[in-house]
């Protein structure tokens, strides 16, 4: 199983972001928080500390068979601000590989012209930004190889849409029943 990677700056939103990582690693998909700025730790948007696995320096795409972005602000324009960060997302699109967002995030999609065409939902307000894509108002899109969500509301549901690419739905069906999700 090729590793997934949640990219995360200060300013991210905590709860984006760890539900991926927490679920996923449920499930034994193997799965890594990486610093932007290759700090050793990352403060959200609401003042959690979180201590990363790795810098980007230290990322190996060879490995790599998602990439996840959670929202939040100001991590979501840090991320977007990041150029070793948007090299490796263009690559991911070239290749056909996964790219995941949440909240505001899946806008850093937008502007890099990777939502041509393709279904795609995010925090309200940032519509504007999903450049070329078929904006909807579901709780996940999942189009491709690109998966997006609209916020904190809905990282349960994204984090499942993310197990069920991955493994299988029913993978991601029997997560939410041990979770107890509705």
């Amino acid at each position: 199983m090729k590793e997934v990677l949640v990219f995360m700056a200060d300013g991210t939103e905590e709860i984006e972001a760890l539900t991926v990582v927490d679920l996923l690693r449920r499930v034994n998909i193997p799965v890594s928080m990486v610093s932007v700025n290759d700090a050793e730790y990352v403060t959200g948007s609401h003042a959690i500390t979180i201590k990363m696995d790795m810098g980007i320096s230290a990322v190996n795409l060879e490995n790599v068979g998602m990439i996840v972005l959670p929202g939040g602000m100001p991590g979501t324009n840090k991320l977007m601000d990041s150029e070793k960060l948007t090299k490796m997302i263009h690559t991911f699109a070239e290749e056909g590989k996964y790219l995941a967002a949440i909240c505001a995030a899946p806008s850093i999609f937008g502007v890099n012209d990777l939502l041509e065409g393709k279904k795609a939902t995010c925090y309200p307000g940032f519509e504007e930004k999903l450049l070329g894509a078929k904006c909807v108002k579901e709780p996940v899109a999942v189009d491709g190889n690109i998966i997006t969500s609209r916020g904190l509301g809905t990282a349960i549901e994204f984090a499942a849409a993310i197990v069920s690419a991955l493994l299988s739905p029913e993978d991601a069906d029997n997560l939410l029943n041990q979770i107890i999700y509705k």
